[in-house]
Formats: C-alpha cells, structure tokens, sequence
C-alpha cells in the first residue's frame, strides 16, 4: 500500500517511526494534557497514537504525511466540529494550549509534518454486522450527508474531489502495476469499464441532493460499534464526491441481501432518486478499481489481489453488459 511514507526497507520504516515518536511527544506538550500512555496505533496515511490520560480519557494523536496539505487538514477538523454541532456524533479534534487545530513540526530542511489530536470514539470494529447494525451504518451516512449539506467551506479550507479528475490519476497507477495480477485480456475489461464510468460521471449534473462534502472512505473499517450504535471514524479523506460514492463504498463489502438492509436504512433518513441503483452500480465499480489502484504498487498485496479477480471481473462484466447485480446473486466462475 503506498501511504506516502518513504518507506523502501524495514529498517527504513523503523527509522520513520522512531522519528515520528519524537515529534509526537514533542507536540504533546502543547496541549493541556495529563497524559500517562502513548501507545502506537497504526501507520496509513497518518501515523497514529492512542493517548491515554489520568482521568483514562483518550485521545487519537496524528502525524500527517505530505500527501494531505495543511489547509485540507484544517478543512477536515471544520467539517468535523460542523458534525458535531449538528448532533452527529464523530471524532473532534482537540486546541493545543495556544488555540491551534494544526500543529507543524519540521524534522529536516525541506520537511514539515503535520499533526493533530482528536478524541477517541469507544466502540469496536465488527467484521459481521447484524441485519439492524447495517441499518443503522446507513440511517449514519443519511445523517452525515443531511449535515453536510448545510456546511459552508471558508477561504481558509480547501478540499479534494473524488471525481473524474482523480480516478484518471488512479487508472495512470493501475496501467503501470496491473500486470502483477492481471492478463492483458483482463486489463481490458478493466479499461473497457473505466471508460464506461468516465463516460457516466461526466453526464451527472450535481446538484445539492447527490453532490456534496462527503466522508470519501467510508467502509466497514472505518465504522465502529457501541452495541447497535454506528459511528464514523477516519475523516482523512472528505472532499467533494458524490453522495452515491459513500454509499459504494460500505456496499461494496457487503452481500447483495446486507446492501438492501444498508440502503432500507439509509432512505429511512435521505431519499434517493428513483433511478439511483444504475449510478450506485457505476460507483461500485469505481470505488473496487480504486481500491485495486491503491493496492497494486504493494507486492504484498499481489496474491490477495490475484484471488479476488473472478469477482471483480463478473462485477464488471455485468456492468458493462447493462446488467443489474448489486441486490441480487450474481454468477461467479473461479476457474
């Protein structure tokens, strides 16, 4: 997975996080916290902290890398504390004592690393939701979309968009590393398909009620549970997209009877157009490419890529043939 971290060796990596200790502890002094653990969370696209304190609060701490610019960052934390003003309840990022959202921290000449701290929402990841957590994974987004439409960016935030721009930036990925998984009679399907979803998004008019700030990864990883309750975590990728776009994204993860559970919740909440399945099965198509374009680089991933492919192909091919597949079994050949 690239996560902009120069990483090339494990001993690199090692030195990456050693550095990056020492920036978090550093910035930990800038807040008014009586903190008494750090302990490492994950590397992504941030390098993250669990901070525990004495009242055994805890707080996320960040290290972004350069591939976010601090005036998205700051866009981020906006629409997050929008959320939270709207009663949805997410993570909200933390002021070090002098009043900052961002906090900068040079580590060399021509290198500066942001960092922010959020706090930390309790629940769990769950691999097999329930009929009614799935529901309410969607009631969730409806919400998120709702209060979303209602947030005004100011001059000072800026935001990516997750259109068509971007995903011809992903195909240039994919043609230099699709070989590693693919034939050449498969990469062609894959061509065949992006050109199809190019085609569609630029013949969709946005308006208010399918284009807006969005959550941009909201998948069953970035969704944890308190029971019954859904919450949404790792904002790093809000921008400008399509409402149907975070749809696709939970869906894309679940069996064709779970996404009509999803979507039963959602509408409880926010209508969708009468003629929403045929967009929702092109950004389907569009977020599993993505995920491929994302993982492609990583020979790590090479094998598991390899094993998905009979699906991701029948997927396609159904698409591409016109055919609907998206609340309904479709035919798979693994030979």
């Amino acid at each position: 997975m690239n996560t902009g971290w120069e990483i090339g060796t494990n001993e690199q990596k090692q030195a990456l996080l050693a550095c990056v200790r020492n920036v978090a502890l550093a910035a930990l002094q800038q807040y008014d916290l009586e903190w008494t653990e750090i302990k490492f969370n994950k590397m992504s696209d941030t390098i993250t902290y669990k901070i525990t304190t004495e009242n055994k609060d805890c707080f996320l701490l960040r290290i972004h890398n350069n591939s976010r610019k601090q005036a998205e960052i700051y866009g981020e934390i906006m629409f997050l504390e929008h959320l939270k003003n709207m009663k949805v309840i997410a993570p909200v990022a933390q002021e070090t004592k002098s009043g900052e959202y961002v906090l900068n921290s040079k580590i060399s000449d021509s290198e500066i690393l942001h960092v922010t701290l959020m706090n930390w929402i309790n629940g769990k990841l769950i691999s097999t939701p329930t009929d009614i957590q799935i529901r309410n994974t969607g009631r969730l987004l409806a919400q998120i979309h709702n209060a979303g439409e209602s947030f005004t960016p100011e001059e000072t935030m800026s935001f990516p968009e997750w259109g068509v721009g971007s995903f011809r930036e992903n195909m240039k990925k994919l043609s230099q590393y699709y070989s590693v998984f693919l034939s050449e009679k498969e990469w062609k399907v894959y061509q065949n398909a992006a050109d199809k979803i190019i085609s569609e998004l630029d013949s969709i008019n946005k308006f208010s009620q399918n284009y807006g700030i969005i959550h941009g990864d909201f998948h069953m990883e970035n969704i944890i549970f308190s029971r019954n309750a859904a919450f949404p975590i790792d904002f790093g990728r809000c921008g400008y997209g399509y409402y149907l776009y975070d749809i696709a994204s939970t869906i894309l993860g679940l069996s064709w009877r779970s996404r009509k559970k999803y979507i039963e919740g959602y509408t409880s909440i926010r209508k969708l157009e009468a003629d929403y399945e045929g967009l929702l099965e092109m950004m389907f198509i569009k977020v599993m490419i993505e995920n491929y374009c994302h993982h492609c680089s990583d020979p790590r991933e090479t094998e598991g890529l390899i094993a998905e492919q009979p699906y991701a192909l029948a997927f396609m091919q159904a698409y591409l043939n016109g055919q609907s597949f998206l609340f309904q079994p479709l035919q798979i050949t693994t030979e």
